[in-house]
């Protein structure tokens, strides 16, 4: 139910600001413009250029900042205008509120579109049999939206430069539901050129089997793809990757068949150190309770647009939505994601590949 509500929700909201805005934006030029109908032609033109350039979802994001800005202006000022009994003239209002929001929003394209690296460090009571055990996590590229296959391979070259990785891992949503077959080609070709001690491990997203079955490949396509590169995939299965930690990797929370992870990991030996890569953060009471010892999760790309993360929480579809904390003797982190789904911005968060340090105590 979650992503119905939120669509309604988008649609009544952005009725409202398209009003609001054209509103604000006669406003500029009153008393100029004396044609009823140019009027409102000019009114509604900037939310038509920002449609055309940005498309559909990012001009409800930019229309929905504005609104914001301009409000938040407007009460400023009249705030004020109650202290010092000055009126400001509304024009100069409206222009510091679009200000505010291309600054604002500049640096949210900034953070979507720049990929940071996150440090994580997690000690263990455990024997992982060697100081340190380094992992490289990848989540949520979604190729194609900010970065097409040749992006991505760069992104793999960086990430080359890092030392002494002992594993990569791909927690879901690689590709898209319009990722061309040309650029998930290439970015499973990117993948098989990573340096790694024990090689490169990937787990289903809820976008990388599709939704919408409009792509140029399918599922099929994709994991022939992966295992062309020597990337393993992992769906409800595990893999002793050192004689001392365990790596597994559950299917996606929609899958209907998906196996509960106490059922996955009730015949290993829980002296070992248990890793699970699992999509989506909304399994954490019930995977605390399975003795594993490390979760990694993606699926929120870190709240992507301030407040939705904590929209999330309240409906209960997660249980966090970055960063990380522990339950139990399990520690949760999640990855912000590479990039993003539909969007061009982060609020809030960044894109981000994580390196989790793994040391024994």
């Amino acid at each position: 139910m979650f992503w119905p509500i939120l669509l309604l929700i988008i649609f009544i909201v952005l009725i409202l600001l398209i009003y609001y805005l054209s509103n604000s934006f006669k406003t500029l030029y009153a008393g100029n413009i004396k044609n009823k109908y140019l009027s409102f032609i000019l009114s509604i033109l900037p939310m038509l250029i920002i449609f055309i350039i940005f498309g559909y979802m990012n001009t409800i994001i930019i229309l929905f900042h504005m609104f914001i800005f301009i409000l938040f202006s407007k009460l400023i000022f009249l705030l004020i205008k109650k202290i010092t009994n000055k009126k400001i003239n509304e024009k100069i209002i409206i222009i510091i509120g679009l200000v505010i929001s291309i600054i604002y929003l500049g640096i949210a394209y900034y953070l979507d579109h720049h990929v940071f690296e996150t440090t994580y460090n997690v000690t263990t009571n455990k024997d992982i049999g060697v100081d340190n055990f380094r992992i490289l996590q990848i989540s949520d590229s979604h190729v194609g939206t900010t970065f097409d296959g040749d992006g991505f391979n760069d992104l793999v070259t960086r990430m080359n430069n890092i030392k002494d990785i002992d594993i990569v891992v791909i927690t879901g949503d690689f590709v898209d539901d319009d990722t061309s077959k040309e650029d998930m080609i290439k970015s499973c070709e990117a993948l098989g050129r990573f340096n790694t001690k024990y090689g490169v491990y990937y787990i289903y997203g809820n976008h990388d089997k599709g939704y919408y079955y409009r792509r140029e490949f399918n599922a099929s396509d994709l994991a022939n793809e992966l295992y062309k590169n020597n990337v393993v995939i992992l769906e409800d299965e595990y893999q002793l990757i050192t004689d001392n930690i365990y790596l597994i990797g559950r299917q996606d929370a929609y899958v209907s068949n998906r196996a509960n992870i106490k059922d996955v990991v009730k015949n290993l030996d829980k002296n070992k150190y248990m890793i699970v890569l699992d999509h989506e953060p909304n399994d954490y009471q019930n995977e605390s309770e399975s003795e594993v010892d490390l979760v990694l999760n993606g699926h929120t790309h870190g709240g992507q647009l301030f407040p939705l993360g904590y929209v999330g929480l309240l409906l209960g579809q997660n249980d966090m939505f970055k960063g990380t904390k522990k339950i139990n003797n399990t520690t949760f982190i999640i990855n912000s994601g590479i990039s993003d789904w539909a969007m061009d911005f982060k609020t809030g968060t960044k894109s981000e590949y994580t390196i989790i340090n793994i040391k024994s105590n």
